[in-house]
């Protein structure tokens, strides 16, 4: 394993949003994101001006998407359940709107959206909502891709007392010789310290310990060539899916040219989307496995 991670922080006591709502039978949850101290802009109005109006929020921040098979039912049906039972457990519905009203490709893009392929936003067929319940707040993004709905939920629940205390993370990297060795032994690894941010498609800042390794690989072994091929489960189209993980890997391959010095002509990019898993993608633990970029070594 590249790294071995320990988190220290303390976890709020709130109830997890998957247990407030109740889906369609035959739904299917694929992303459970919680940030125990984060902001928020919670949209208040349809785009105008430029700009989406919006409320700034701090808290305990989680993000969930579920993907359904919606049929023939409009994205009000698929919402419309979900707006009763929020004002059922006392939330005030602040804000709503189809695509249209909301400002379509504007309004889409000017929120903040789990990134595809774990949520899916058609421009032309979405609807939004915005909630508060006292100090906490809610919303509720639908979307269809037929035969699939895709729903979003954001909520924000204030920290009590003191704030929590900063994420500890304590990284254990692996040896040169161990990540080297498996790379010439096996022909390919995970790099599997690399994170990336909104859109999943750009790296983080780093830095990253396999990319300086392989980089050093790579210079001292001049009859070798790199390919590295991003992957993702199976959320989604095929072609969303290669196209993410195919952006993955390019920014990977950028990240090694730019800062590394690795020549561009030994580095090549690929992406194969859910066609080549680790591990079942029925579980939201396998699905994270899943998603990953690897180096295949090429011998010339």
């Amino acid at each position: 394993m590249i790294r071995q991670i320990a988190l220290c922080l303390c976890l709020l006591t709130t109830p997890a949003v998957a247990q407030d709502l109740t889906l369609p039978s035959g739904a299917r949850q694929i992303s459970d994101r919680v940030s125990p101290l984060d902001s928020y802009d919670l949209p208040t109005g349809p785009y105008a001006e430029g700009q989406v109006p919006a409320r700034s929020v701090e808290g305990q921040v989680e993000q969930l998407t579920w993907r359904l098979q919606s049929g023939s039912s409009t994205t009000l049906q698929l919402l419309a359940p979900l707006r009763d039972q929020i004002t059922a457990q006392g939330y005030d519905v602040l804000f709503e709107c189809e695509a249209r009203v909301c400002g379509g490709f504007d309004f889409r893009f000017g929120t903040e959206v789990v990134p595809t392929p774990d949520m899916y936003v058609a421009i032309q067929d979405y609807r939004f909502l915005s909630a508060t319940r006292g100090d906490e707040v809610l919303s509720l993004l639908v979307s269809r891709n037929a035969p699939d709905g895709y729903v979003q939920m954001v909520r924000v629940t204030p920290v009590d007392g003191e704030t929590p205390p900063p994420l500890v993370i304590e990284e254990n990297v692996s040896q040169p010789g161990d990540l080297l060795s498996e790379l010439e032994q096996n022909g390919h690894i995970i790099l599997e310290d690399l994170h990336f941010r909104t859109g999943e498609m750009t790296l983080g800042e780093g830095p990253f310990a396999s990319l300086a390794l392989i980089s050093g690989f790579l210079s001292d072994n001049p009859g070798t060539r790199l390919a590295l091929v991003g992957h993702t489960d199976d959320t989604g189209a095929l072609d969303a899916n290669i196209s993410v993980s195919t952006g993955r890997a390019q920014a990977v391959r950028a990240r090694l040219i730019e800062k590394y010095g690795v020549a561009a002509a030994r580095v090549e990019a690929r992406g194969i989307g859910y066609l080549a898993p680790l591990t079942s993608n029925a579980t939201p633990e396998g699905r994270d496995e899943n998603r990953r970029v690897e180096a295949v070594l090429l011998v010339n």
